[in-house]
């Protein structure tokens, strides 16, 4: 009796994919360290400039392409969905108007928003799970109300906390990605995104006893010809809520975290995610339903492509206000990324 044995090349053949995908992700993080340790303030300005428009039209386009075509039974959650989307965004960049006409604690609009934010996210998880593959929500609520207890406690916590959490939502699409695409490289994934602790500590080792930056290099200019002070980008990494943490520090790990989480938008997801090239209308389930419809994804998608250029101009005629509109707006496209993880669940 004979046994067929497989040939030995083919194991090593299947992995080579898996831990080229893996590698890659490596090499991102810790060029995207060495980078953020070494130039934190260009390094900022730079991943800013050069991919918060394509990452944002990257993130439209996979999403498209996993939207059903109608909305069927699952109408009520892309309504609920929409409605905190659009309303939670607006009330977000009105705080800081309105906040002169109210006589209490400015904490006390972050708090109420920051209570409204968790309560929908709860009725989300909470809908989601009632749909296939259905789950226990019920821990939901709880667990958002213990939230809400802390917010009130520390209205500001939350808004800051989401300046780190949310470039991490990537890695968490990137496996939701996998699990239905590639799962045989999920766990050489997994080891890959240990990595990037790993290097938040060492940009912690290297300058959590920094000084902060002080003034503008040449190479800086090459990206802000009007001048953005250190002060401006400490701000946008929470140091006004962080005193006692190192203003190099939290440049250096904001730019850092960023900069993983535009590389997953550009490279990584459409690397794996999209069947067709992004300018493919044929796999974008919307498009499939008449010509009338693939005509509007397409203008959609233009549109999308006109916004990035549009950027990259006001970027170049005063990077300060452009990138201070850009991080305010961003709340729209955060809060568009919960609704979509959860339908990947």
């Amino acid at each position: 009796m004979s046994v067929a044995l497989a040939p030995v090349g083919i194991p090593t053949a299947a992995r080579a994919p898996r831990l080229a995908f893996a590698g890659g992700f490596v090499a991102l993080t810790a060029g995207a360290a060495a980078l953020a340790g070494a130039l934190p303030i260009e390094f900022s300005l730079a991943t800013v400039f050069l991919f918060a428009g394509p990452h944002n039209w990257f993130e439209a386009r996979y999403a498209l392409g996993r939207l059903p075509a109608r909305a069927g039974k699952l109408w009520g959650f892309f309504l609920v969905a929409a409605v905190g989307i659009v309303g939670l965004t607006v009330a977000y960049a009105t705080i800081p108007a309105v906040i002169p006409y109210f006589d209490s604690d400015s904490g006390d609009l972050y708090a109420v928003w920051s209570t409204a934010f968790l309560l929908w996210i709860a009725q989300l998880v909470w809908m989601r799970s009632r749909t296939n593959p259905k789950f226990d929500g019920g821990w939901v609520w709880p667990l958002a109300l213990l939230v809400t207890a802390g917010v009130w406690v520390s209205p500001l916590a939350l808004p800051v906390a989401l300046i780190y959490l949310h470039p991490l939502m990537a890695l968490w699409l990137l496996d939701r990605e996998l699990a239905r695409s590639r799962p045989r490289w999920r766990k050489a994934y997994w080891y890959a995104v240990a990595t990037v602790p790993l290097m938040l500590g060492a940009l912690w080792l290297r300058l959590h006893d920094a000084p902060a930056p002080d003034g503008m290099s040449t190479l800086s200019l090459a990206f802000a010809p009007k001048p953005v002070g250190s002060e401006t980008l400490a701000d946008h990494a929470g140091a006004w809520f962080l005193p006692g943490v190192s203003p190099h520090f939290l440049i250096a790990a904001h730019a850092f975290l960023e900069m993983v989480h535009y590389g997953v938008w550009v490279v990584l997801i459409p690397l794996i995610g999209m069947r067709s090239w992004p300018w493919q209308l044929k796999t974008i389930p919307a498009a499939r339903r008449g010509p009338l419809w693939a005509r509007g994804v397409a203008a959609l998608l233009l549109f999308g492509l006109l916004i990035v250029l549009v950027l990259w101009v006001c970027f170049r005629l005063d990077y300060p206000a452009t990138r201070h509109v850009y991080f305010t707006v961003a709340m729209l496209h955060v809060l568009a990324e919960v609704p979509f993880l959860l339908r990947m669940v």
